[in-house]
């Protein structure tokens, strides 16, 4: 059974993983804060029980096993999230460092619980998709708001960071999931959008702000 430690690195290779499945070892220090003799160190454990592939000066790769056991690390953390929004009325930027503290709790029938009490939900509070309890992920195709155009009308379906302070953000333009999203005109020489949306008739969103969400057109 995988400690703490090795699902806080298994989760961390999922999620720097690029299309190849290939995590370079620079890259899972930096994410994780620590030395990379730690990293390279843990990595041979990984490599040794099965985790993930691991050779001299090549990216790591996860094995079916690591991608798996990555995935339900993934599974227990975005449940409770959505646990945490939708019956305990915690707000969406709060969840995080909650989340991660549950997500080693064994139990799974903990999870299965708290995933029936819910009706078996598809995404987390940032609309993020939640793995079955087979590790399965169903990835959503979803378009980011910066690469619309002026007339378009779409609704905000997933974030693509969530950060405490983007979320915090969001808040304070009252910016939430399943929002409708008019876009009035976008700044040539920024690429920063006018739109309008409930409450907020004239609002201007800045590339960066657009680059991270996630939409759909209506």
């Amino acid at each position: 059974m995988a400690s703490a430690t090795v699902e806080n690195y298994l989760k961390a290779l999922f999620s720097l993983a690029n299309r190849n499945g290939e995590i370079n070892l620079s890259d899972l220090s930096a994410h994780l804060g620590v030395s990379k003799p730690t990293v390279n160190s843990m990595v041979k454990t990984l490599n040794q029980e099965g985790w993930v592939k691991y050779e001299k000066y090549k990216p790591l790769k996860l094995t079916d096993k690591g991608r798996k056991a990555a995935a339900l690390v993934i599974r227990k953390h975005r449940l409770t999230e959505m646990f945490l929004v939708e019956k305990m009325g915690f707000g969406w930027e709060e969840v995080h460092e909650i989340a991660e503290q549950v997500e080693h709790i064994k139990a799974q029938a903990f999870f299965d619980r708290m995933d029936k009490l819910m009706d078996f939900p598809k995404v987390d509070p940032h609309g993020s998709p939640i793995p079955d309890a087979d590790g399965n992920i169903v990835e959503n195709n979803y378009q980011k708001l910066s690469d619309c155009s002026a007339g378009d009308q779409v609704r905000l379906v997933a974030l693509d960071h969530s950060s405490k302070e983007f979320l915090e953000f969001l808040d304070s333009r009252d910016i939430s999931l399943q929002l409708q999203l008019d876009i009035k005109s976008v700044e040539p020489f920024d690429n920063s959008m006018l739109i309008s949306y409930t409450k907020h008739p004239s609002e201007t969103l800045s590339q960066k702000v657009c680059e991270k969400l996630l939409v759909e057109r209506v």
